[in-house]
């Protein structure tokens, strides 16, 4: 059968809109009957799409201080007939996954990520006013367990994201926040790992330049969380437009091999 015709059949029928929610419809009975019992996404329509990746960019700030990310044009459309650039960059630049391997001597590459890891429920945990009272604040056990009073228990196989309002700092000094030779901004602290891992989360997500807050000299939930096989998101941005519970994550971790991470494009839909 002449799939354009019926396609033609099914917009006179059902008209624009309701060719995409058949669309929608059909992609997440699709993404649900090839997820394990128990796995399932979202039982609720998508009404928006939230861009949690800010835009890389030279200045971007870094955890070292030290410019991360260069552009230099190989390529111009009046002398080549087309346009292409060169990126130098280190993995660990703008927002950006933190594989297993980041912290382990043989996990997980950032490649070896499950992908069915990447899209799952999307669980935000608001301390922006815990950091406007403390900024190297850390997200602890009983900040999980004041939103599982109010949200329900974290679903298996969620990212837990801390929202700190970190975000809106990005284009200046005040991301990093230099006092003295320490930095200070909030992230996980790191007796966190156990609870998480009881709720078998698969990653988690802060709005920050690190998962362990500014002042750590020990990453030590970088160490416990990474290294017990779980990813990370650093420097994602928009969490405060996303509600608390509902909506579902779309990490693009990159998939190159090797890597102990790098940077890539991370969205919610809700």
């Amino acid at each position: 059968m002449c799939d354009a015709c019926t396609m033609n059949r099914v917009a006179t029928t059902l008209g624009r809109r309701g060719v995409f929610a058949a669309a929608a419809a059909g992609a997440t009975l699709l993404g649900l009957a090839s997820r394990p019992a128990g796995a399932q996404i979202r039982a609720t329509p998508i009404s928006r799409v939230v861009d949690l990746t800010h835009t890389l960019r030279v200045d971007f700030p870094t955890f070292d201080g030290a410019p991360a990310f260069q552009m230099e044009q190989a390529m111009a459309f009046a002398r080549d007939g087309y346009n292409v650039n060169k990126f130098t960059y280190f993995e660990h630049a703008g927002t950006h996954f933190d594989s297993p391997f980041h912290f382990s001597a043989n996990g997980a590459t950032v490649d070896r990520i499950p992908v069915e890891s990447l899209v799952c429920p999307l669980v935000v945990i608001d301390v922006r006013q815990q950091a406007a009272n403390a900024a190297d604040y850390q997200l602890t056990p009983e900040d999980i367990a004041r939103h599982e009073a109010s949200h329900g228990r974290i679903p298996a196989g969620a990212c837990v994201a801390m929202n700190s309002g970190w975000d809106a700092r990005a284009s200046g000094a005040g991301f990093r926040n230099l006092d003295g030779n320490v930095m200070r901004f909030p992230g996980f602290r790191p007796d966190t790992v156990p609870v998480l891992t009881e709720r078998n989360v698969a990653g988690v997500a802060v709005d920050t330049l690190s998962l362990d807050h500014g002042p750590s000299s020990t990453f030590g939930f970088h160490t416990g969380w990474l290294g017990s096989g779980h990813w990370g998101i650093e420097c994602v941005a928009n969490l405060g437009a996303l509600p608390p519970v509902g909506a579902t994550l779309v990490a693009g971790a990159p998939k190159i091999a090797g890597a102990t991470g790098g940077h890539g494009r991370v969205i919610a839909l809700a």
